[in-house]
């Protein structure tokens, strides 16, 4: 079953038809199957066969991350607190938005547009995230400000909802740098003049460690450009 799956990714993968989906396979089974922590809080978190499909699910630490809500509005327990989902470090918007097809009805319109395809499937810029903590950063930019903890448990991770920011430890700043100027040299993403002069500071603030060499060069292995 594993030689199936990987022969069908390498195939559609040589015919150039890398999805986001497809993607998110790649990133749980092969660039991420000996490193299984979230970016934002590194909580660790293992693989389990749900309704035959491989997912990835939080394991339950204290030290890393509490959920902000428990339960949903309806009283039910919060499944996005419970899972890990794959987050565009670099907003879908972000990198949408200077797409025609972004100005006719937003991500939905792009689905079919090709090089929307390729940016929302490029695994660059994508990285394990607590479902929750994925949803409330939504598409905020980051902000230079160090994270205020609490919000989240133990989790270095501040969401400001009113001014639309959110703040990250200083141990994964690089990595955000490199991943947006890397975003716009590829893409020709414009950054703002504030935001690009923050991310080349975060960049030589915190340079690039062993484990992110590891996964850009086993990204390489798998994503052709």
């Amino acid at each position: 079953m594993r030689k199936l799956f990987i022969i069908s990714i390498v195939t559609l993968s040589t015919l150039g038809a890398q999805s986001f989906s497809i993607s998110k396979k790649i990133l749980l089974n092969e660039i991420y199957k000996d490193n299984k922590a979230t970016f934002y809080c590194n909580n660790p978190y293992e693989i389990k066969t749900i309704n035959g499909k491989r997912k990835a699910v939080i394991i339950p630490s204290e030290a890393h991350y509490t959920p902000r809500n428990k339960y949903t509005k309806k009283g039910q327990l919060n499944e996005r607190a419970r899972r890990v989902e794959w987050e565009h470090v670099m907003p879908a918007q972000n990198f949408g938005k200077h797409l025609p097809c972004w100005r006719d009805g937003g991500r939905k319109a792009c689905q079919k547009d090709p090089i929307f395809q390729k940016m929302e499937a490029d695994m660059m810029n994508l990285v394990p995230a607590i479902g929750e903590v994925n949803g409330d950063r939504s598409n905020y930019r980051y902000g230079a400000d160090e994270p205020q903890i609490g919000q989240y448990g133990n989790c270095e991770f501040q969401v400001d909802f009113k001014n639309k920011r959110a703040y990250v430890r200083d141990d994964i700043k690089g990595d955000i740098a490199r991943i947006y100027l890397y975003m716009s040299e590829t893409y020709n993403i414009n950054l703002s003049k504030q935001e690009r002069q923050m991310m080349e500071a975060w960049d030589k603030q915190d340079p690039i460690d062993e484990w992110e060499i590891e996964k850009k060069q086993r990204i390489h292995t798998w994503q052709i450009r």
